[in-house]
């Protein structure tokens, strides 16, 4: 099992990104990667100080023809990473309970507690549990995938969706029953509503130096015209940098850093008016203005929407009773960020 290592740099800022540009580490033992999955190089895959470790995705798990979708739960503790790789399978990670990041080239995407990520096949990505979550992983063949899914998103889980799933991880499923369940879920899936949570980050030097300051101090309120400024570059050239590398304006872009980096502070019971206060915002009531313009709802029955307590409950006393642990191909990072 991978090493534990503190975590704490995760907790302060989860968002933070990693600039990519870290000396290679070399990994402590062998490792076999499974057929269908591909690694990224170890200087691309590894933050400093950090040792990775892979391993098969058991049989069990991987779908196939026959079997299109598998589902795998476990509960996993805060700071897991799971390093950077490619599988020709599709994926759906959900967790009742925590908070996920997923990191794929370009983008840095949180998933709330009862949401999920939809990961398309042969997309290179990461994930770091931010809070202790239980996790449910759908693996769908790629043969199975419905049209309309190519491209990474978080989605709402639905009522029906979240039933779905939990009956696809009971054991002894006939084959019939696995079908049906498994159709069900992804026309759920194609029908779930995505939620702005995604954080582009863009490759453009001066560009990419702005948005790495303003994800490591919200709480500043500066001008386009002053980060611009803070850069070396004036003010039109980052207006169109933004517009043409990540395709939003400036205002946009720091709404979907800010709304990202609220989640994990919100789902770990801060105050609003502190939340509110760390994402630089003067009120708690500008805040809540700003979220319900995004996700329809207020911040609390957002998080609340999202808690499934007496759900979560269950499940880790299921995992407990299973005697599950820490998947292999895990790690306790010391600094899990990334802006893949």
């Amino acid at each position: 099992m991978p090493s534990a290592i503190e975590a704490s740099d995760l907790q302060k800022n989860p968002l933070r990104p990693d600039p990519a540009q870290h000396p290679t580490m070399g990994t402590t033992s062998p490792f076999k990667v499974p057929s269908g999955v591909h690694v990224m190089n170890r200087s691309a895959a590894a933050a400093p100080f950090t040792r990775v470790e892979f391993s098969d995705l058991p049989p069990a798990f991987a779908p196939t023809r026959t079997h299109p979708i598998r589902v795998r739960s476990r509960p996993m503790p805060a700071g897991v990473r799971i390093a950077r790789h490619t599988h020709a399978w599709a994926q759906v990670a959900y967790a009742s309970r925590g908070v996920l990041r997923i990191g794929t080239l370009g983008t840095t995407w949180m998933v709330p507690p009862s949401r999920a990520i939809w990961v398309p096949p042969h997309v290179t990505h990461e994930v770091v549990i931010v809070e202790d979550a239980f996790l449910r992983t759908l693996y769908i063949d790629e043969n199975a995938v419905p049209p309309g899914l190519d491209t990474c998103r978080v989605v709402e889980v639905s009522n029906l969706l979240r039933e779905v799933i939990a009956a696809l991880d009971m054991p002894g499923l006939s084959d019939t029953r696995e079908q049906v369940l498994g159709a069900l879920a992804l026309d759920e899936l194609t029908r779930s509503q995505p939620l702005p949570l995604s954080v582009p980050m863009p490759n453009e030097k001066r560009l990419r130096a702005l948005c790495e300051a303003v994800i490591a101090d919200p709480a500043n309120s500066d001008s386009l015209e002053q980060w611009a400024a803070s850069v070396g570059a004036s003010t039109r050239t980052i207006a169109r940098l933004f517009r043409q590398e990540l395709g939003v304006s400036f205002s946009q872009w720091r709404q979907q850093a800010l709304l990202a980096r609220a989640i994990p502070l919100l789902s770990q019971g801060r105050p609003l008016a502190h939340v509110a206060l760390e994402l630089g915002y003067q009120s708690q009531s500008a805040f809540s203005a700003m979220f319900r313009r995004a996700f329809g709802r207020s911040p609390r029955a957002f998080i609340e929407r999202g808690s499934e307590r007496h759900m979560a409950e269950g499940d880790a006393e299921s995992a407990a009773q299973s005697g599950l642990d820490v998947p292999d191909g895990a790690q306790l990072a010391d600094a899990p960020e990334f802006d893949r």
